[in-house]
């Protein structure tokens, strides 16, 4: 069982193991602690060190006794060493119990941070859980196999509960840790850290927003512990200004909060916006999809990845902030690392901290390529229903996908779903030049291609219009209570019908101006001119004025180029 602080007592512990003491097993090696020296950590002990861990290019000058008790891992490897050593030179045999014997872990997840605190453990002292930390630990915990056949209330066991009694039910600290998943693939997989933290995000973002109370995190309260170090990848900028994180009122209660003398204002649908981007993008793409699971408006969920966009892809949104740091709860964390909800674990009966110098080891990507992953990400988890996000979105989306050579079958589905909504374009959007191409300054082709896609979709909702009235003919007598369905139904085809023409009138003055624009490229041929301009129906335009310009304009250029 595991006591709980109030959560709004920022920057104090909030869970502490309950009873406990220490294990007597391990008073017998007395010691004060660690202290490091340069690239090493000892351990301040009376008896000398058997044992020289080296991870990374960290050493660790410790024990046998303490790291076997509690590691199956090191256990073996400790056999394993001193075995191939008595092996290898029979006469150093007598020496093998006084010598130091040397293990190298250079995989351990986490990095030396992780192991350092895992160490810790083994030694019985205190460690300090935290969400920045978690992570590291509880996949390091399962590499070292510290199991509960070793010894009851062992690494594992003491990570998990804190993960899922602590972490889960945390909006902040559920957005750290799966921030410092980053790093500890495929450990963070395997072990289903990421998708719980996913499916935790998930189930608190489509929750009712009036059970979310609202804190400003600043230097003071503090954020939910320093991150473990890992992280790849670069981080979008900052928006600015102060962040507010989101605390949950579960309970009802009598608070100060919840009390009727202090009204509280609901949060705005958007709240969770500004927390999830941070997130590096295929952990975006795992809780957008868990959203999605769960039944979100899919405007929403168009709004959220349209202000991911703005963060990790500059310039993509026209109001997009530029420049800067993150402003988020958990970049907070890390400035701040006395704050937020962590877990004192004593000797004995708890377990250890977590890894704070676990880095991603991956190399990061060319820029380009990381940018291609986050366009492709993005496209394919776009919400498939019209106007869940703006057509200006999707075309600025489209030229950066181009440009950076997105997969194909990626782009001709984007070049489908601005199709879909082509009346919404505006001219500066379209203007989408030809990369890679010699023969005209803006991609001519893919227009034609974008407003055939918007002639389909036309033709479909038409034919979907007309086949939802009843056939009904002149000499029919239709039930009355068949009317008003029957008249309701052809209301709506007409209505689609109108709707379909004022679509195709603002997209013929979208493409007028288009040709009145390129008309002045000297290398766009003839024929592309003639079938763009004829690309929609006669019935599409009232008035053929933008057209005659466009047809002017381009006179005058081919004349300047026979001169």
């Amino acid at each position: 069982m595991w006591e709980s602080e109030s959560e709004s007592h920022a920057g104090e512990r909030g869970l502490v193991p309950v009873g406990g003491g220490s294990s007597g097993r391990h008073e017998a090696l007395k010691n004060d602690g660690f202290v490091r020296r340069d690239q090493s950590w000892y351990v301040n002990s009376d008896i000398p060190s058997d044992l020289l861990v080296k991870v990374g290019d960290v050493s660790f000058h410790l024990h046998k006794y303490p790291m076997i008790s509690r590691s199956g891992r090191m256990s073996r490897a400790i056999y394993e060493t001193a075995a191939s050593s008595s092996s290898t030179d029979p006469a150093a045999a007598g020496d093998t119990a006084a010598a130091a014997v040397v293990v190298d872990l250079h995989d351990v997840p986490g990095g030396a941070g992780s192991f350092e605190l895992a160490a810790r453990f083994c030694y019985g002292m205190a460690v300090d859980l935290t969400a920045g930390n978690i992570s590291g630990l509880r996949c390091a915990a399962e590499y070292l196999e510290m199991t509960e056949d070793l010894e009851e209330g062992n690494l594992i066991f003491k990570t998990e509960a804190f993960l899922s009694y602590v972490v889960l039910s945390s909006w902040r600290d559920s957005i750290v840790v799966l921030k410092t998943c980053e790093g500890l693939s495929p450990w963070a997989e395997n072990l289903q850290i990421v998708r719980r933290c996913s499916e935790s995000i998930a189930w608190k973002a489509c929750a009712n927003p009036r059970g979310v109370r609202w804190a400003y995190t600043g230097g003071a309260s503090g954020g939910a512990g320093a991150t473990a170090g890992g992280g790849g990848g670069g981080r979008p900028p900052r928006a600015g200004g102060g962040a507010a994180s989101p605390r949950w009122n579960l309970g009802g209660g009598d608070s100060k909060e919840s009390s009727p003398g202090r009204q509280q204002a609901v949060p705005p649908p958007d709240w969770w916006f500004e927390d999830v981007s941070v997130l590096r993008i295929d952990h975006f793409v795992r809780v957008v999809t868990a959203i999605k699971v769960k039944g979100m408006r899919f405007d929403l969920i168009g709004a959220s990845i349209t202000h991911y966009a703005s963060k990790w892809l500059p310039g993509l949104t026209k109001d997009g902030p530029h420049g800067g740091a993150l402003d988020e709860p958990w970049a907070q964390a890390q400035a701040s690392p006395g704050g937020g909800l962590h877990m004192i674990i004593a000797s004995g009966s708890g377990g250890g901290g977590g890894g704070g110098g676990g880095r991603d080891d991956t190399t990061a990507s060319a820029p380009a390529r990381e940018q291609r992953m986050v366009v492709e990400s993005l496209i394919s988890i776009i919400p498939p229903q019209r106007d869940s996000v703006s057509c200006g979105f999707l075309l600025r989306l489209l030229r950066l996908a181009i440009m950076l050579k997105a997969a194909p079958a990626l782009v001709t589905e984007l070049e489908k779903r601005v199709g879909m909504q082509l009346e919404q374009a505006v001219l500066a959007d379209l203007l989408i030049p030809s990369y890679g191409r010699a023969d005209t300054a803006y991609d001519v082709d893919l227009v034609q291609r974008l407003v055939e896609h918007f002639l389909v979709q036309e033709q479909t909702e038409l034919l979907m219009a007309s086949s939802s009235s009843p056939p009904g003919r002149a000499g029919d007598h239709q039930p009355s209570s068949v009317l008003p369905e029957y008249y309701g139904a052809r209301t709506a085809a007409a209505a689609s019908a109108s709707a379909g023409l004022n679509a195709k009138a603002r997209v013929a003055r979208l493409l007028d101006s288009y040709l009145s624009e390129v008309s002045r490229d000297r290398n766009l041929s003839l024929t592309k001119f003639q079938v763009l301009a004829e690309s929609l129906p006669e019935s599409a335009r009232t008035c053929d004025d933008g057209l005659y310009r466009a047809v002017d304009s381009y006179l005058k250029v081919c004349i300047v180029v026979a001169r």
